[in-house]
């Protein structure tokens, strides 16, 4: 779909969008594009990675007592630690 536009209709395209939403949102739409786009991408790997099965040859391990797993925690993009968060958060007690 993309092959078959002129230059003429995307240049029309972009005067639309940009009259639209204005020069000054334009960046920040872009930004925060790409922060989704990396968290979109690492997610995907980490879902992958989850996938994996995990080989065990150690019959002695196989026996041993399972530990809990620690919260796991989604990692946001690079540079961007105000949105991490706990995906297993613990709901406050309120007391009387």
């Amino acid at each position: 779909m993309m092959g078959n536009l002129k230059p003429l209709e995307i240049v029309l395209i972009l005067a639309v969008i940009l009259l639209l939403f204005g020069a000054k949102k334009l960046p920040d739409m872009a930004r925060s594009l790409g922060k989704s786009a990396r968290i979109l991408k690492s997610e995907a790997k980490a879902m992958k990675k989850d996938d994996e099965p995990v080989a065990t040859t150690d019959p002695v391990a196989d026996q041993a007592p399972q530990q809990p797993a620690a919260a796991r925690t989604i990692q946001a993009a690079p540079g961007d630690v105000t949105s991490s968060r706990p995906v297993n958060e613990a709901k406050p007690t309120t007391q009387s």
